[in-house]
């Protein structure tokens, strides 16, 4: 399972397959999510009996810059989890091990995923367990990888900047999906469906 904080990415195809009637075990499933996690996510941010992706998601921003005023972050431990991180530690091991447990692995976790270590990202975490299987979905970025992208990109400063993503199911042998684009700034999005994954009903589903 993840360990980090849902994506807006993630809640859009959360409210797409509730729209579609799957159940919050199949979301959880498909998002290899807990189901906890999105049950909880859908019975918290429900506007007029619906669940509301992008009012989630701005919620789930504001938690986290209210509690970042009161984070142990400093510049000498992230230098010292970065330095651990990258001799192959895991975030358990540096908080149990390393720092007696006066900070918790998910804040280390968290810091990884909003970017607080220095050359530090979720790629740089050993795997452990079971080989996580093959998603039933597609993402694809329309353009240059994010990561390649400017600064501005990142930051959701300026307007225009888009990512696709596909949604598909798994039941039967159906070749139909879905194609979700985000605007990155408004976190506006579009629903398309497509009759398959191939370039050409890709390319469509950008013209219309």
């Amino acid at each position: 399972m993840s360990y980090h904080h849902l994506t807006i990415s993630e809640r859009i195809r959360i409210k797409v397959l509730s729209i579609l009637g799957y159940s919050t075990r199949f979301i959880a499933k498909f998002l290899h999510r807990h189901h906890s996690t999105i049950a909880r996510e859908l019975s918290r941010n429900k506007i007029k009996n619906e669940y509301v992706s992008t009012s989630a998601h701005n919620n789930y921003l504001k938690r986290r810059k209210n509690s970042s005023h009161s984070s142990k972050y400093n510049e000498y431990l992230s230098n010292l989890i970065s330095e651990k991180l990258h001799e192959n530690w895991s975030p358990e091991q540096i908080s149990n091990a390393l720092l007696n447990g006066k900070l918790s692995f998910k804040t280390i976790y968290n810091w990884i995923y909003i970017g607080k270590l220095k050359d530090i990202s979720l790629k740089n975490l050993r795997h452990k367990g079971k080989r996580k299987k093959k998603e039933t979905r597609g993402k694809f970025l329309i353009g240059n990888s994010i990561t390649t992208r400017p600064k501005d990109v990142k930051s959701r400063k300026t307007f225009g900047h888009w990512e696709l993503d596909t949604i598909v199911s798994s039941r039967g042998k159906a070749k139909a999906c879905l194609a979700t684009f985000v605007e990155r700034k408004t976190r506006f999005y579009v629903v398309i469906k497509m009759k398959d994954r191939t370039a050409p009903s890709i390319l469509k589903a950008i013209k219309s």
